[in-house]
């Protein structure tokens, strides 16, 4: 079973997404800041990392630096889902190095799960 590591902050869309990717046959584990996103990176070496941007303690940025900066993770598969949509933000997260930046309001979450499992 592919691990999905969903970094989100609100509550509704947790359980949205982690539904709706349990229900796809994904195991699911959920960190809610920047800090405890890394720390699962780093312990569990997930299949993917769904990855919002605007987190509490440490951004999706920073985050994603940080991984692409470690030589056991910088091969790690990352999408972003986000609701900052402006072209910067996604050739900034392309140039970091992520599959596919997805803006939450133009995806529902059958279609980013369709998305996820084009990757993995």
């Amino acid at each position: 079973m592919k691990q999905i590591l969903l970094v989100e902050d609100d509550p509704f869309l947790i359980d949205i997404y982690s539904t709706k990717l349990k229900d796809s046959g994904f195991s699911v584990e959920v960190a809610s800041d920047g800090e405890q996103a890394f720390e699962k990176v780093k312990a569990k070496k997930p299949d993917l990392v769904l990855l919002d941007i605007v987190l509490p303690k440490i951004s999706g940025w920073e985050i994603l630096r940080k991984i692409k900066s470690e030589a056991d993770l910088k091969n790690l598969k990352i999408i972003i889902l986000s609701n900052l949509g402006q072209k910067e933000e996604v050739e900034k997260g392309m140039d970091l190095g992520v599959l596919k930046y997805l803006i939450k309001a133009h995806y529902t979450p059958s279609q980013v799960v369709e998305e996820i499992k084009k990757i993995i």
